[in-house]
């Protein structure tokens, strides 16, 4: 324990190499396997983004962790870079599939193909290296939800605890749409939680692309009020009550929004309960208490009166690796906090409610 703490990541990434595509696609999907410059068939799997963004990320990830940038992110640089932080657990995300699963227009079943394909070199040939440390979040197929409960099977099949979704509208459908019920009871009934993991410069509709065109603008918007809209879907549609044994986390976007946003939905659901009865029971703020969990960012300087408002039992942690707006100290920084939270608060922060939260034993 480099800092005093066991340390669970809960969201960390790998980097997909682009030949595992062709590599893991059923051969009646190959012809879609993305280029090394990930185009599919000549276009590009993200909107919005330009080369010189393309080209400072490039450079801030080689400049954070250049062993594990020459060594292609592969599994063992990944192990190396989580005992330099401090991490003994790390969940893992993907970075290409966030755009790759998030192209509205793409036919249903290839995306399908790519959710596959992606799930299956995470199991076989990264989390395999490693299996006690690297812990895969599986990919589900939003645009298709009759095929959604079968890769669910077979991710838990893998021994797999977690499965992640986009925030957004996909094909119109949001996350409380009635085409996803028998997902959230299969989530329920295996025991599966689910990560909501937002990413910007995607092809689905995001707050913010409709109108901005830096990242700087749409990176602001996207994380943040997407992860609003997502809880406020899976409490207005019905989903939280309907399986109160459901764990759902929101990542990647701090924790600051939600006292607000709690505070906002209680207000509403006071003026307002009579017109969604049917679907909603109890407070807002109560279905989160009760069920979800949201990433917290160090460096957020309101996290004693967070702490304050909604507790300290629904709050994790997670590094980002190796993206560009990671930070390499932040485990550290993390662990600072003990100074300004409790020991005790931290504990529960990179520990306890991950380990709750995931279902590990």
């Amino acid at each position: 324990m480099l800092y005093g703490y066991k340390i669970i990541d809960a969201d960390a990434h790998v980097i997909e190499p682009p030949q595992m595509w062709a590599k893991y696609l059923a051969p009646e999907f190959k012809h879609f396997a993305p280029s090394p410059d990930m185009k599919i068939q000549g276009e590009d799997i993200a909107e919005k983004i330009s080369q010189q963004m393309r080209e400072e990320g490039n450079r801030q990830m080689m400049q954070a962790h250049p062993h594990a940038y020459f060594h292609r992110y592969d599994a063992e640089s990944h192990l190396q870079a989580m005992v330099q932080m401090g991490i003994d657990i790390a969940f893992l995300y993907p970075t290409y599939g966030l755009w790759l699963f998030a192209i509205d227009s793409m036919p249903a079943e290839v995306v399908g193909a790519f959710t596959r394909a992606y799930n299956t070199w995470l199991y076989e040939e990264f989390c395999s290296y490693a299996p006690d440390k690297l812990k895969g979040v599986g990919a589900i197929n939003l645009h298709a939800p009759e095929q959604m409960v079968s890769e669910l099977h077979r991710i838990a099949d893998f021994g797999w605890k977690s499965v992640f979704l986009r925030p957004n509208p996909v094909k119109g459908r949001l996350l409380s749409d009635s085409a996803y019920e028998p997902f959230w009871t299969a989530c329920e009934e295996l025991d599966i939680a689910v990560g909501i993991h937002e990413g910007t410069h995607s092809r689905l509709p995001t707050t913010g692309a409709d109108r901005f065109h830096t990242r700087f603008a749409m990176h602001a918007c996207s994380h943040p009020i997407e992860q609003m809209m997502a809880l406020l879907a899976l409490i207005e549609g019905g989903v939280l009550e309907r399986h109160p044994h459901l764990r759902v986390a929101f990542l990647e976007s701090g924790c600051g929004w939600l006292p607000y946003w709690l505070w906002r939905l209680d207000e509403e659901y006071q003026n307002l309960s009579w017109e969604v009865k049917n679907h909603v029971s109890i407070k807002p703020s109560e279905y989160f208490h009760r069920q979800c969990f949201v990433a917290i960012e160090p460096a957020e300087p309101y996290l004693s009166q967070v702490i304050e408002y909604i507790g300290s039992d629904n709050l994790i942690f997670g590094s980002d690796y190796p993206h560009m707006d990671h930070q390499p100290d932040i485990v550290k920084k993390v662990v600072e906090l003990e100074a300004q939270l409790s020991p005790e608060t931290v504990q529960k922060i990179v520990w306890d409610n991950p380990r709750c939260f995931y279902g590990l034993a």
